[in-house]
């Protein structure tokens, strides 16, 4: 990939922090305090591709009620898996994926646990994590970020909806590529990560949403390129 030069990289930076600024001041500071532990984390994570945060949570619900441990989930026929999992979308493609990541767990650390990543490098905590069936960078990031608090940044649907319009990343950056870019355009500050996240997701879901975005609501106009392209008075 060409480099930027130091001057692009710096304005680019630049830009990067003043729109984690203006994010900051129209949503507020969220404190990096975990949500669920691990595992719940790592599994719902699964469950949340391509569905919405209440499906997620009723498949995740379910999953439980239904076998009441990871080992009786690892243990489950897929397809019995895939029903309790069925409100989350693709179950036929989550059940067996969430038994492979339990199996492969269970057998190398004795338990359901992952705490271990909290303290394993992170460029190797990342590597387990995507050599996981299912586990791509974003779901290995926010694992990471949200319950152990480590320097990384994922990059969801909205979070690179939001990077591109303002042009942090260009045009034809997908989502996985968009990780190591967003990341190295910010201190290796996990507070600073996670509001970064925590705001652009909102940002994108209430006002920079798909299709036609709120730009009478946005704070962000002045450094957007598709504001300045589509919306700006010429």
């Amino acid at each position: 990939m060409e480099q930027l030069p130091n001057t692009a990289a710096h304005s680019l930076e630049a830009k990067a922090w003043e729109m984690y600024e203006r994010l900051l001041a129209l949503h507020g500071h969220q404190p990096n305090i975990p949500r669920r532990e691990p595992m719940h984390e790592l599994i719902s994570t699964i469950l949340s591709h391509r569905t919405t945060g209440h499906n997620e949570d009723l498949a995740y619900e379910r999953m439980l009620q239904r076998f009441g441990s990871w080992e009786a989930i690892r243990d489950a026929p897929v397809d019995e898996l895939a029903a309790a999992i069925a409100p989350a979308n693709y179950a036929e493609q989550k059940a067996p994926r969430i038994k492979e990541v339990l199996r492969r767990i269970i057998a190398e650390q004795g338990a359901a646990n992952v705490d271990f990543l909290r303290d394993m490098p992170l460029d190797q905590a990342m590597a387990w994590l995507t050599a996981l069936p299912g586990v791509g960078p974003k779901t290995a990031s926010l694992v990471l970020l949200f319950c152990f608090a480590r320097p990384v940044l994922p990059v969801d649907t909205h979070v690179h909806r939001v990077s591109q319009r303002v042009g942090l990343i260009g045009p034809k950056v997908d989502a996985t590529a968009a990780h190591p870019l967003l990341l190295a355009l910010f201190p290796a500050d996990p507070q600073v990560l996670y509001n970064f996240h925590i705001n652009t997701l909102r940002h994108g879901q209430r006002i920079c949403v798909w299709g036609t975005p709120r730009c009478q609501q946005c704070p962000l106009p002045t450094i957007c390129n598709w504001y300045q392209a589509n919306r700006a008075p010429r």
